[in-house]
């Protein structure tokens, strides 16, 4: 009877949360879900929807669901054709992609080469691995309407890898009106050629996002793999409800409520491996590095010296404590480029993984010349897998002897602030947390948080000449050997400038009903074409 009373209560509260969920989107729009729909809490709520314009993963979901690439990644780390096909002359100079046929627009337009150009000119502008791409490209155009002509200085290794790699950021195609906006302003619009269109008459951030499937996309004839093959559309429509709480989206799940949750909470895994109707699993096996960004432009962290006293304080284990818990799904590693890969190194890491530098930190910020500046560290309070670290390290800084300004707030601000460059009283900011799937940051020139590029690149514009140039005879290196050994040069001078803390690696497992087949894995998960749904 407990029993019985504790689940229809779940069962209740889930209800409730629902009911005045569609309430308020009623509200908003009349339009009634027809066919078969697909209802998913994701690891984030959606605000900004332009893929390019920031790395957020949930913004890289989204694209993948209105937009489609050139080409891909599957399951074998293969590249492989997606909207093109192509082929390399003798002297690895030229790259000639050529369009398949019939492929659209949502409004119905012809995809042209005109556009493909334009977008991938656009994601290069801001895209780490396609930034280094253009310092070899001599030109890029479109030859005819279906032909793309990309035309190197010198033989490039990267090429294929760059444009079909399946994480953040992704060279997904748009029109060309669209692409000839400036990278570091959104597009207006949203109109791709990828399986679903997005509706943007029931956006409502905060609450979901509604996609529908693309009638007109005709999908390759290979099988899914990764975000490579055929993005069969099986069902009519896929919502991404706002659920914050996980204890709420859990009930949900519970009671069919809705089908699929991208994050449940780690210390609520249990109860969904007990229940019957529910699938586990954790769909991105490569995982995670999660990591803390200092801002080079604002004092107190414009001094290596703090930077360095900021460092020494942190503790990979406490942070993956108290983020985790259950260390089957955490690994303490001190590798910019991920453990168990052909770059991983410890060197630098001492003090992080083994947490014994905090002694060390007190003196050393003792001898910085920190004045006492608080450190203004955005806190997360939405995400499962965001919200320990800026608690645990800004315990640790204070600890250190820095003064903190811990800021509550919610991933998609933070999303939105750390792209500011403003003093602290404009809405600038110190320090933020994030994640990086592991084969977005497995080698020095996919690891965007390692750039040293300053104003040009990722948010905390680190400059440093000397990874650049590190990173230049990486990409010209003619031997795996001599790759690890600048890998390990890069990794070194990262620690002593403090380009940014990694702070560890996770695994995060998803839950979704039984009734939801055809889930795909890979590291840029979940998709949403393949899936299915039996009434």
């Amino acid at each position: 009877m407990i029993n019985f009373t504790r689940r229809r209560h779940r069962s209740l509260v889930s209800k409730l949360a629902l009911s005045i969920l569609a309430l308020s989107t009623a509200l908003a729009t009349p339009v009634l879900a027809a066919g078969k729909t697909i209802t998913a809490v994701m690891h984030s709520d959606l605000r900004i929807i332009d893929p390019i314009f920031t790395t957020a993963y949930i913004t890289r979901d989204h694209g993948y669901m209105v937009y489609d690439t050139l080409i891909s990644t599957d399951s074998n780390f293969k590249i492989q054709p997606q909207m093109a096909d192509w082929k390399i002359s003798d002297d690895k100079l030229t790259y000639t992609f050529t369009l398949r046929d019939g492929l659209k627009w949502h409004d119905g337009a012809p995809v042209t080469a005109e556009d493909c150009v334009a977008s991938l000119k656009r994601w290069a502008a801001v895209d780490g691995m396609g930034q280094k791409l253009m310092d070899f490209t001599a030109s890029i155009e479109a030859t005819d309407p279906k032909t793309i002509t990309l035309k190197l200085k010198e033989p490039y290794g990267l090429v294929l890898d760059s444009i079909g790699k399946p994480s953040s950021r992704v060279a997904f195609m748009m029109p060309k009106r669209l692409a000839e906006t400036p990278a570091d302003k959104q597009i207006p619009e949203q109109v791709g050629s990828g399986p679903f269109k997005f509706v943007q008459g029931e956006f409502q951030p905060g609450v979901k996002a509604v996609y529908v499937k693309n009638t007109d996309y005709v999908p390759r004839k290979e099988p899914s793999s990764w975000t490579a093959g055929g993005k069969v559309v099986k069902v009519d429509r896929v919502e991404w409800i706002t659920m914050p709480d996980s204890q709420t989206a859990v009930n949900a799940l519970q009671s069919g409520d809705i089908d699929f949750i991208e994050n449940p909470a780690f210390d609520l895994i249990p109860v969904l491996e007990a229940d019957k109707n529910l699938k586990v699993e954790v769909l991105n096996k490569f995982g995670f590095q999660t990591l803390g960004r200092m801002n080079f432009l604002l004092p107190p962290f414009d001094n290596v010296k703090v930077r360095r006293a900021a460092l020494l304080a942190m503790n990979q284990k406490d942070v993956l404590d108290a983020l985790i818990g259950n260390p089957k799904y955490y690994k303490v590693c001190g590798a910019f480029f991920i453990c168990d890969t052909p770059f991983a190194t410890d060197v630098g890491s001492e003090t992080l993984v083994k947490g014994n530098g905090m002694a060390e930190a007190k003196k050393a910020l003792a001898e910085s010349g920190y004045d006492g500046t608080p450190i203004v560290i955005m806190a997360p309070g939405d995400v499962v897998t965001l919200k320990a670290q800026p608690i645990v390290a800004a315990q640790a800084l204070r600890d250190a002897g820095f003064k903190v300004d811990l800021q509550a707030t919610d991933w998609q601000t933070v999303v939105s602030r750390r792209a500011s460059q403003k003093p602290v009283k404009e809405g600038g900011w110190n320090m933020f947390f994030t994640n990086w799937v592991s084969a977005d940051v497995s080698n020095p020139i996919a690891n965007l948080s390692i750039s040293g590029l300053g104003k040009k690149g990722w948010f905390g514009w680190a400059e440093n000449a000397k990874i650049e140039e590190l990173k230049d005879k990486f990409v010209r290196a003619a031997s795996l050997d001599e790759q690890k050994k600048i890998a390990a040069e890069i990794q070194k001078e990262a620690y002593d400038q403090v380009i940014y803390v990694p702070l560890g690696q996770y695994q995060a497992a998803s839950a979704w009903r039984k009734s939801i087949t055809g889930v795909i894995d890979g590291p840029a998960t979940p998709v949403f074409w393949n899936m299915d749904k039996s009434e």
